[in-house]
């Protein structure tokens, strides 16, 4: 019997290689934001260009994360986990060498489907692992890594870019992954299955992901009539998806999960929603911050440390408390946070104060700490031990599905406002504009997230 403060070997082992891998990911979106206009001056990019930098990795995360998800259940977690550590680190090496905005976008997708790989199967590896009542804890130290990445992005991503040019982030990645990858083998001790009797519907996989591409592309080049189409078509494909899955001997996602498990669905939902109403802050605002108000990346991703800062120190607090108290009550707490935060960017101006804007970072960032932990351990404890890795897909699919849905209103929004055209002191009002119209729409959406949140039910009482 061991008590809550205390794990075993296999808990650390696996708490261990979980939390280093998480960091990865999130640590690389957030240095390339800060490097944006770098890249921008080198391949002379539109703003539409430079959101797809971000776009395109997020994309192939989502294409790849849910059929990754099913196959690692069937195939073994840990294999499809390390092999994902090594697509990604030939990814990031690669793209030391990107000639054009066209490569450093495909090496970006190669990034996204490694990444993909370990996402899902780590977060199922963990929950498999450890007991209901030790795993708040544990998913809040997962979450916690994730968020000094995010710390971690702009400050190194800034200073990287100064000193050594943007290329310098992808190589820093290189002994990152090694070292990732030689861990899981060396630590990471046995192998976990979901559903190995299970076969992989590949004509399911290829229809969701010609679903997510015409989704996403469609929206990225609203509002021309291709673009409309193209989203109309994805909807169309999403919708026969879910039809198939329905009826599937074995779908590559369970999707009477959210038909027949409240908790499992509306926490989902407010998954979505958060996602789709924050990712898209720390974007716009590091374009903010060295455009309008003229700071070098390595300040601007000074600046921008205020908010994961503060989500890494919350984390494993707000994970700890969901263990002993229903999560609903601190998530909704948190998107509450948040819904006043993003209303209070939505009325930036040219001559915000700092004081302001590290204020309201550091607000956002307890708002997303209180929200994210204990949704995702909802999310984790709604479900039987052999929807584990499907859980972890729904989890990370709904995280990716709304850093999209943030891109395609962010690249909307810029479209509309500054049209295919570099951000210019010309086009400083209409780029302002755009920054407003998203955060408008991201309190809108956050104000949904509420009601999802709080009305989940209970969980400790299903245990």
């Amino acid at each position: 019997m061991h008590t809550q403060n205390t794990y075993t070997a296999e808990e650390r082992s696996a708490l261990f290689v979980a939390t280093l891998t998480s960091f990865m990911g999130p640590f690389m979106i957030s240095a390339v934001n800060v490097a944006l206009p770098a890249i921008q001056q080198d391949f002379n990019m539109t703003a539409v260009g430079q959101s797809w930098i971000a776009t395109a990795y997020l994309l192939a995360v989502a294409v790849v994360l849910v059929p990754i998800g099913k196959y690692a259940d069937i195939s073994g977690r840990k294999k499809i986990f390390s092999r994902g550590l090594l697509v990604y680190t030939i990814g990031s090496a690669l793209s030391i060498f990107a000639y054009s905005t066209a490569a450093l976008i495909s090496l970006r997708i190669v990034q996204g489907v490694g990444a993909a790989m370990f996402i899902t199967t780590g977060m199922a590896i963990l929950t498999s692992i450890f007991p209901p009542d030790k795993r708040g804890r544990a998913i809040g130290m997962y979450v916690a890594a994730v968020y000094v990445g995010l710390s971690a992005g702009p400050f190194i991503g800034g200073f990287l870019t100064q000193l050594f040019g943007w290329r310098s982030i992808f190589a820093i990645m290189l002994p990152l992954g090694l070292l990732s990858y030689l861990v899981t083998l060396r630590f990471l001790k046995g192998e976990w299955f979901g559903e190995r009797d299970h076969k992989l519907d590949k004509p399911a996989c290829i229809l969701y992901a010609f679903a997510i591409v015409a989704l996403t592309y469609g929206a990225s080049t609203l509002p021309t009539l291709s673009g409309f189409l193209l989203a109309a078509a994805g909807a169309v494909l999403l919708t026969l998806f879910v039809m198939h899955q329905n009826r599937a001997q074995f779908p590559v996602f369970e999707v009477r999960l959210f038909a027949i498990n409240k908790t499992f669905a509306f926490s989902s939902l407010a998954a979505l929603l958060n996602y789709s109403a924050t990712f898209a802050v720390t974007f716009l605002m590091s374009l903010y911050l060295q455009y309008i108000k003229g700071m070098s990346p390595q300040t601007a991703g000074t600046v921008l440390m205020a908010q994961p800062v503060m989500m890494a120190f919350f984390s494993p607090f707000a994970g700890r408390l969901s263990d002993r108290i229903e999560p609903r009550y601190i998530a909704t707490l948190g998107m509450g946070i948040t819904v006043l935060g993003v209303g209070i960017f939505s009325r930036i101006s040219n001559d915000a104060g700092m004081l302001l804007i590290l204020g309201n970072l550091v607000f956002l960032g307890i708002g997303f700490a209180l929200f994210s932990s204990p949704n995702m351990s909802a999310i984790m404890g709604a479900v039987e031990k052999k929807y584990y890795g499907q859980a972890s897909g729904a989890v990370a699919t709904m995280r990716l599905l709304g850093q999209m849905v943030s891109m395609a209103i962010a690249t909307m929004a810029l479209t509309f406002q500054v049209g295919h055209h570099a951000i210019t002191p010309e086009n400083h009002p209409q780029f302002l504009q755009s920054v407003h119209t998203v955060f408008v729409i991201s309190m809108l959406l956050c104000t949904a997230g509420i009601y999802f949140s709080w009305s989940r039910g209970r969980l400790h009482a299903q245990r």
